[in-house]
């Protein structure tokens, strides 16, 4: 392939993953991944204020692979809500470049990290 043909298909991946962000819905939370405690379970800090220990899900545990400091979607528990949850999605970073423009990780900039 040309290098212009090889440019072209990397700006329309790019693009690709941009037109298709999920957002959080009804209970869902973002929360950037803090620590990794082992078992597929993960120390996540929600941008809703609150620490939780999560994990990935069985059916994700092969496809969804994370490291510290991603930005990932929580999904709180029914029973201990406050304090566990499952990851859902996990963000990569022309995605995040893409919610910060667009605003929707405001309460991000509270944190002193990042």
């Amino acid at each position: 392939m040309s290098k212009k043909k090889e440019e072209a298909a990397k700006q329309e991946e790019i693009n690709q993953q941009i037109m298709r962000i999920k957002l959080p819905r009804g209970n869902q939370t973002f929360g950037i991944l803090e620590q990794r405690l082992g078992g597929s379970r993960n120390k996540v800090r929600c941008l809703d204020g609150k620490p939780r220990v999560c994990r990935i899900p069985g059916r994700l545990k092969r496809r969804l692979w994370v490291r510290q400091g991603d930005l990932v979607i929580v999904e709180p528990w029914e029973f201990g809500g406050d304090e566990k949850g499952d990851i859902i999605y996990k963000y990569r970073p022309v995605q995040v470049s893409w919610l910060r423009r667009k605003g929707y990780l405001k309460e991000l900039d509270s944190f002193e990290e990042f």
